[in-house]
């Protein structure tokens, strides 16, 4: 079992200033959007993905729905309509960045843009969802909030940029018996003699049990 992290009180002071309803949800420790999903009994879409990406010279909070993958193509034209600019170029950056820009650890980052005093930008799917699941910093905490509530305080850019992921399934096949290969192997034995071949013994002794019978 992975160690337990508390929620920061930074957090719980925002959310409570910020004055919207939410759920803070304790769960076991988790390290993935799948494995989030799995604990909380929720459906992947339903679980926002933090992410912090560098574009050109500033950083901006991404969030896309975990079923999904980020299209950088397309989030660059995303930030570069709002910023009226082309983006030149657009990365996620290292923990080392991270801690450099943000003066934290990459995985105490949450889904709360202003709290970190970075711009927000989310994902048009979001909008068809009443509530979502949001990061809290916390490997054993997250937040949940209704999507409206969410738009409200954090005032994001919305676009489209998310892809989804193709997820796939391990087929399960059955092993052969032994027996049932020895089988296979004896009929085919059986088929592949050519009463042609047999020698003059042999057909004598055939010869010899079909009279008997």
């Amino acid at each position: 079992m992975g160690k337990k992290t508390k929620i920061s009180d930074k957090l719980i002071k925002y959310l409570e200033k910020v004055g919207v309803g939410h759920n803070i949800l304790e769960h076991r420790t988790v390290y993935t959007a799948i494995d989030a999903a799995a604990t909380m009994k929720k459906k992947l879409n339903e679980i926002a993905k933090s992410l912090l990406i560098k574009a050109d010279k500033d950083y901006y909070l991404v969030l896309v729905p975990a079923d999904n993958n980020i299209d950088f193509e397309k989030l660059k034209k995303v930030i570069g309509k709002k910023h009226q600019k082309d983006i030149k170029t657009i990365m996620i950056p290292g923990e080392k960045m991270v801690n450099n820009a943000l003066k934290i650890k990459m995985n105490t980052l949450t889904a709360f843009g202003k709290m970190h005093k970075l711009a927000m930008i989310i994902d048009k799917r979001f909008e068809k969802l009443k509530k979502a699941v949001f990061a809290s910093g916390s490997n054993n905490h997250s937040i949940e909030m209704a999507i409206k509530d969410f738009i409200k305080i954090e005032e994001p850019v919305i676009g489209g940029f998310g892809v989804k992921k193709k997820i796939k399934k391990q087929a399960v096949t059955k092993p052969k018996s032994r027996k049932t290969k020895t089988a296979k192997k004896q009929v085919k034995s059986r088929k592949s003699v050519n009463p042609a071949r047999r020698s003059f013994n042999e057909r004598k002794s055939i010869a010899k049990r079909m009279v008997k019978k």
